[in-house]
């Protein structure tokens, strides 16, 4: 290489759907195969809830979600120097133990609908939803396991899972707690859950993908950090959109977390602040009043500015994680594309 071609400047990373739609493309056939191991009847419960098929098996073509998490696990193979295809067991595991969380938090939460369908427990029944969750979360511990350097990754996997039950713990016994006085939910109880049902999966994805990768521990713990934050970013983003966003662009309806009583950070937020609008605001929600005058007095009261806020702190933190250790430049890049792409609707 000549020194004109050493000093030449990289190309500017792809942006984030094109990363995602490369990783999606490398895991798909892996995933594939996995799923292909389940009884035929959990497969198709777990086929459908990928959105692959409708109920009864008839193939669709929607692709399912985003892919982040695997996205995540690819991308912590190549930033610590190795192949793409090294992070595909644990790209395969943490999309394996995603999907099985969702379907059990549809349980709990009774949620009837998910991207737009009836959800795997609406479709089928709670118990078959249940033991589709159990098969998954089976599979993705057995497809760790049996790849090269898979015992220390199922560590991992298996800390990230406690820390996610004892998040969504969290979270529901959050729904009982009074919205004023000593018993009330503060944020940083609130960073705590976030960290716990959102970030852990995501920094375990990024570490678990180094680990198969033979990254140092400073890496895996790197990446395993940033992942964290971003969970956190990312679940008060999807806070801030469920009380302000566009229901034509959010798919959720407007001021549903505020009618189902959520506690959600924009709204402990501004609980905190001194204003009168807070007293206000905390008023409202114990008598169960209207969802759009919240909306109203939680902005008043600094809410949706203190969201915004924490959300930059957060995406500082995982910045501060990355820049921390030496990652491979292009791998880096496309982290950093995606990593923006999850927080950037409102930052």
């Amino acid at each position: 290489m000549g020194p004109a071609e050493a000093s030449a400047p990289l190309p500017a990373p792809p942006a984030a759907p094109a990363v995602l739609d490369r990783c999606r493309a490398l895991v798909r056939p892996a995933l594939d195969e996995a799923v292909g191991r389940l009884h035929p009847w959990v497969g198709e419960m777990a086929a459908y809830s990928f959105g692959w098929c409708e109920v009864g098996g008839a193939p669709v073509g929607a692709s399912g979600g985003k892919g982040v998490r695997q996205a995540l696990a690819v991308l912590g193979a190549e930033a610590a120097g190795a192949p793409a295809r090294a992070g595909v067991a644990a790209a395969v595991s943490v999309e394996l133990v995603h999907t099985f969380s969702l379907l059990h938090d549809d349980i709990m939460d009774g949620d009837p609908t998910r991207r737009s369908r009836p959800t795997v427990w609406k479709a089928y029944g709670t118990g078959p939803a249940v033991l589709a969750g159990d098969a998954l979360f089976a599979l993705a511990v057995e497809t760790l396991a049996a790849a090269p350097g898979g015992a220390g990754g199922v560590r991992l996997l298996s800390r990230a899972l406690a820390e996610l039950v004892h998040g969504q713990a969290d979270d529901l016994l959050f729904a009982a707690r009074p919205w004023s006085g000593h018993g009330r939910v503060r944020p940083e109880a609130y960073r705590a859950m976030a960290e716990g049902k959102t970030g852990a999966l995501l920094g375990c994805a990024a570490a678990l993908g180094a680990v198969l990768g033979g990254a140092p521990e400073a890496t895996v713990t790197a990446l395993d950090r940033a992942g964290r934050h971003l969970g956190i970013a990312f679940q008060v983003i999807d806070d801030l959109l469920g009380v302000w966003g566009d229901p034509a662009v959010t798919g959720k309806p407007v001021h549903g977390d505020l009618r189902a009583g959520k506690k959600t950070f924009p709204v402990l937020a501004a609980l905190e602040s001194p204003a009168p609008a807070a007293w206000r605001l905390a008023r409202l929600l114990e008598s169960g009043g209207d969802p759009a005058e919240a909306a109203v007095l939680a902005e008043e009261a600094g809410g949706r500015a203190a969201a915004l806020a924490e959300a930059r702190r957060q995406v500082s933190a995982v910045e501060a994680a990355l820049a921390g250790v030496p990652l491979r430049t292009r791998a880096a890049g496309d982290l950093r594309s995606l990593l923006d792409f999850l927080v950037r609707r409102d930052l």
